[in-house]
């Protein structure tokens, strides 16, 4: 009997260097068989952490994802210098620019489900942010709302 459902995924991405990333796929790998019996449904995917963010943009050209980070360094400079621009700098000249950015953008997105899968537009993928210089690992809670079939 079809009925609307529930469940909750703990996800660890891989760890990427400072930029935007596309990571469609590894979302798409990790929920595979959570969202195969979705018959319509929304996946929403919370990030865990202040710093970085999430995004649905293009997903071909990834002159798109550097122009972005490019864009995101000029919008919000980091003060290399010391010259005192944030008063939250103990932890590196990377941080407080990564807090404002992770803001701006958001820590979340939500996407609707079809027949087991991501309703993703033609050019679209689901970007993650990274705005601190050094690697880190992390977590996504993915949430799955649905009539399953």
């Amino acid at each position: 009997m079809p009925g609307t459902t529930y469940t909750q995924h703990a996800l660890t991405l891989p760890s990427y260097p400072r930029g935007s990333h596309l990571i469609t796929s590894d979302i798409e790998k990790q929920l595979s068989v959570p969202l195969k019996d979705v018959k319509v449904g929304l996946l929403h995917l919370f990030l865990q952490h202040t710093s970085c963010a999430m995004s649905l943009n293009e997903n071909w050209d990834s002159d798109v994802r550097k122009d972005m980070s490019d864009s995101l360094d000029k919008i919000v400079v980091e003060d290399k210098a010391g010259k005192g621009i944030y008063r939250h700098d103990a932890e590196g000249s990377d941080d407080m620019p990564a807090h404002i950015k992770s803001s701006l953008i958001g820590a979340s997105v939500s996407i609707p489900i079809t027949d087991g899968r991501m309703a993703l537009g033609t050019w679209q993928g689901i970007w993650f942010l990274e705005f601190r210089d050094g690697k880190h690992r992390r977590k996504v809670v993915a949430t799955i709302q649905g009539e399953r079939a």
